[in-house]
């Protein structure tokens, strides 16, 4: 039997990962359009800067990471749900918490590293 305390400590943690997918979303989003207003004020200003793809193919990766997250958290609500009716205890795995853990990571790398190289150089 499932109390309510776990049933609610599930739906809090399941709507953690759509939150966090959102954010993913919405910031992929905002990266994918930054080199469209980087273009927009070159032309304002008269000054020319190379169009770099770098700001889109890095937003599109930052939206399909949201995507795996939201996936992510669905599965993991659903294994948690049924391992609650049985009565048992569902562990995120050590690997899983990893991966998790690098990816963030690898993004905040890429993140300081292109804003880095924006205010310094105009890359």
């Amino acid at each position: 039997m499932i109390k309510a305390t776990d049933a609610l400590a599930n739906e809090r943690t399941y709507l953690a990962y759509v939150r966090t997918a959102l954010a993913f979303i919405g910031f992929g989003f905002v990266i994918a359009k930054f080199s469209l207003f980087v273009q927009q004020i070159s032309l304002l200003e008269h000054v020319h800067i190379a169009a770099g793809h770098a700001s889109t193919t890095f937003g599109t990766g930052m939206e399909v990471i949201g995507i795996a997250i939201a996936i992510s958290g669905g599965l993991r609500y659903v294994q948690t749900h049924k391992a609650l009716e049985e009565d048992r205890v569902a562990f995120l795995t050590p690997v899983a918490a990893m991966t998790g853990a690098i990816v963030i990571a690898i993004v905040g790398v890429i993140v300081c590293l292109n804003l880095t190289l924006f205010a310094f150089f105009g890359i």
